[in-house]
């Protein structure tokens, strides 16, 4: 994120990235879906090294999630030495990309923003569950998508599933195929974790997702 106040002078592209996700979890929702990508990321350029999302920070901690920037090893883990990416590349212009730009650094450097995983459980139901500072994957790639402009979005960013957008940027398309990792992060994300640092992550996320629930319930009452 180092290179994120990048020169804006010349024409930009924002990528949408799909990923194959190679955890336990992707398996298993790529059985019930039959669809087989589950997560999804930005890239600002087309070196495709640091994919920023809201995820898990760390393998095996799926709830110390929120703002992340993830690396290729991130993905491609353990034995798995490569993952499958689909890619879309996106025009906007040049103000558009700054007023994205500056919307990434502004969520990444709110403290208050968590990770909404009741949306992402709740997807097929009810199609989106909007809470206030509260973002996943599909709506906060699919909160970039909008801003750049040059897709129609016939209805609320955050109610678009991975599926749908990968519809929605067909005509986008870039490339798709394996990506191998080159080396191993040393940076603690697949440490191990102790189960009680598991339940209290989850009680915590809880906790905080329910009071903006009742805090947004509260408003719409008193509007």
């Amino acid at each position: 994120m180092e290179d994120i106040k990048q020169d804006t002078k010349n024409e930009k592209y924002i990528y949408v990235v799909l990923v194959k996700a190679n955890t336990g979890l992707g398996k298993v929702a790529r059985l019930v879906t039959d669809y087989e990508y589950t997560h999804t990321a930005i890239c600002l350029d087309d070196k495709f090294e640091e994919f920023i999302t809201f995820s898990r920070r760390k393998h095996f901690k799926p709830f110390d999630a929120g703002f992340t920037v993830e690396k290729l090893s991130h993905y491609a883990f353990g034995n798995n030495e490569s993952v499958k990416l689909k890619i879309f590349r996106l025009p906007t212009t040049n103000k558009r990309y700054k007023l994205i730009l500056a919307e990434i650094l502004r969520i990444k450097e709110d403290p208050s923003y968590t990770f909404n995983f009741y949306s992402m459980l709740t997807m097929s139901l009810l199609h989106g569950l909007k809470i206030d500072k509260a973002l996943n994957c599909m709506s906060f790639v699919a909160g970039i998508v909008k801003m750049t402009g040059c897709v129609k979005m016939n209805r609320p960013y955050y109610k678009y599933s991975i599926e749908e957008l990968d519809y929605l940027l067909t005509d986008f398309f870039y490339e798709e195929k394996e990506f191998f990792r080159e080396n191993e992060e040393s940076d603690g994300y697949m440490d191990k974790t102790m189960l009680v640092e598991n339940v209290t992550d989850f009680a915590t996320l809880n906790l905080k997702l329910l009071r903006r629930i009742a805090s947004g319930k509260r408003r719409s009452h008193h509007d």
